[in-house]
């Protein structure tokens, strides 16, 4: 539907952008903690596959997934409430939300110069 085009754009036309920087964070992160870079890149672009694999091939709610792969007072819920604590989850639905605006306001832009011309 033409009138959710701004919205694909702003979450799968701009999603690889967030999830090379999350990539990209990921490795830092790894490198902090002692890994190699190589080692680290490699690391943090599997996890991303896998996952991505992983809710793509099951169907489930990843927060189901999530919970699936969280012990209690385990390694990932102790990051994961960092990343809670953060914003993460605000932070990544805003970047969606703004880049939906930012595709709608560049489409008006080009319709007021194509009518321009």
């Amino acid at each position: 539907e033409e009138s959710l085009l701004d919205a694909v754009t702003g979450l799968s036309g701009s999603g690889p952008a967030y999830i090379f920087l999350i990539v990209d964070a990921l490795a830092d992160a790894g490198v902090k903690v002692g890994l190699s870079r190589d080692d680290a890149l490699l690391l943090a672009s599997q996890t991303v596959l896998g996952a991505a694999k992983m809710l793509i091939e099951t169907g489930e709610h990843p927060g189901k997934l999530k919970d699936m792969v969280t012990s209690p007072g385990g390694t990932a819920i102790a990051g994961l409430h960092t990343l809670e604590q953060g914003g993460v989850r605000t932070t990544l639905i805003n970047a969606v939300e703004v880049a939906t605006q930012r595709s709608r306001a560049l489409g008006e832009m080009m319709k007021n110069n194509l009518k321009g011309t």
